[in-house]
């Protein structure tokens, strides 16, 4: 009895473990003099793309876009502007412990000038 108490103890935790690794909320401040229209995700051990995680939204010069529901990792960020320029930001941790990943103005320049090569 008291192993099947263990094995359900230990398969709630690996739950919650396994649920709260998707539960953060990573704050996105674009600092830039650009608004940002599209915003993809890849983890930094995968070559795809995942969705558009802006939908209909827009993160406006000075705004702050709150990302939720995905697993704290390493990720390579895909930034599209009001122009369609796009910029690839590789290596970006996002989990909710860090405070907030802010976009500014040189990284926009730099990664969209490395992604046009």
């Amino acid at each position: 009895m008291k192993l099947k108490y263990s094995m359900l103890a230990a398969a709630l935790v690996s739950g919650v473990v396994i649920a709260g690794s998707y539960d953060s909320v990573v704050a996105i401040r674009n600092t830039s003099s650009w608004d940002i229209h599209q915003l993809y995700l890849s983890s930094t051990d995968s070559d795809d793309w995942g969705p558009d995680q802006l939908g209909d939204d827009v993160i406006g010069h000075r705004e702050t876009f709150r990302l939720s529901g995905i697993p704290c990792d390493d990720y390579d960020v895909k930034l599209v502007d009001e122009d369609g320029d796009e910029c690839v930001v590789g290596g970006v941790t996002l989990c909710a412990d860090a405070d907030a990943w802010v976009i500014n103005d040189d990284d926009l320049l730099d990664c969209q000038a490395a992604t046009d090569n």
